[in-house]
């Protein structure tokens, strides 16, 4: 069950890949994730895609600060270039502060 995110911040990352080196996207993707796992005020992430190449990934921090400093890490920029070059049509970005969270579960 996913955890109470108010006061964190939000990172929306909506994304259509091209359909090229999927290998090298799915590594790199991987790799991005066990960096960010590694960074200060890292909260988590959650990701939903479909056959298409369309994605949202929402990653979340402590506060804009650390969603910022994982924006200027030098692996993750590196990365994001090789991703505008080879990987996406396109993406957009959101960044949210979350005023409420709550969840449900069945039992």
């Amino acid at each position: 069950m996913a955890e109470d995110r108010t006061g964190q911040t939000a990172v929306l990352f909506i994304s259509e890949r091209t359909g090229e080196d999927a290998e090298g996207y799915a590594a790199a993707a991987a790799a991005m994730d066990a960096l960010a796992a590694q960074q200060p005020g890292y909260r988590g992430v959650d990701h939903v895609g479909d056959a298409s190449g369309q994605a949202i990934t929402l990653s979340y921090w402590a506060d804009e600060a650390s969603a910022v400093a994982w924006r200027k890490h030098p692996e993750h920029a590196a990365t994001r270039e090789k991703g505008r070059g080879r990987w996406y049509k396109w993406y957009m970005l959101h960044v949210a502060a979350i005023g409420r969270s709550y969840s449900w579960e069945r039992k």
